[in-house]
């Protein structure tokens, strides 16, 4: 495309034409999926941080200018934002999934005090009211030793809604902890 059609195709975008969003999609999909996976390291994650993009610059769109940006670049500001998200979510999910971790390592050791008995207590207590399929994700995470990918595969899920299951479930752990520390 020359400079005046990508001009044009940005007005038409901003203004909400259906078809300027498939031709949108078509032109810049490759080069936004290219950025994410180079960043990801991973294809689904690529996969959806292009979903992202796309949605976010559809219901974005009247905040393009092209007085101030051509319409490619626009899109990889909203690439770069989806790639620092993706990381943060994952340097979340690893602080949460070592929180979890050492307290069930605290379960394996032997229970010579009253407040490992009760940590334990807790830690069950709060995996049992986790439910279904989120007890069963923890589960194959921590115990199970497998990756988000493994997991999504096995039981079927998206890996984004395995992910989610993991935070949230871990989020729901850390508050029990928090709230037996706070009462003990």
């Amino acid at each position: 495309m020359d400079p005046e059609d990508v001009e044009a195709l940005g007005r038409s975008f901003a203004a909400g034409e259906p078809e300027a969003m498939r031709t949108t999609y078509q032109r810049f999909a490759p080069l936004v999926f290219t950025l994410a996976l180079r960043a990801a390291q991973n294809r689904q994650d690529a996969e959806d941080i292009a979903q992202q993009v796309f949605v976010a610059a559809w219901r974005s769109r009247s905040s393009f200018d092209a007085e101030r940006g051509a319409l490619g670049t626009w899109l990889v500001g909203i690439t770069r934002n989806k790639i620092h998200d993706l990381y943060e979510q994952r340097n979340r999910s690893r602080r949460n999934e070592s929180a979890v971790a050492e307290a069930a390592q605290g379960e394996a050791l032997p229970p010579n005090t009253e407040s490992h008995v009760l940590d334990r207590v807790l830690v069950l207590d709060a995996l049992g009211r986790l439910g279904s399929p989120q007890r069963e994700i923890l589960h194959l995470a921590f115990y199970g030793d497998m990756t988000h990918a493994s997991i999504a595969e096995r039981m079927n899920l998206p890996l984004g809604t395995v992910k989610s299951h993991i935070n949230r479930s871990l989020k729901k752990l850390r508050e029990a902890m928090a709230v037996s520390d706070a009462t003990s």
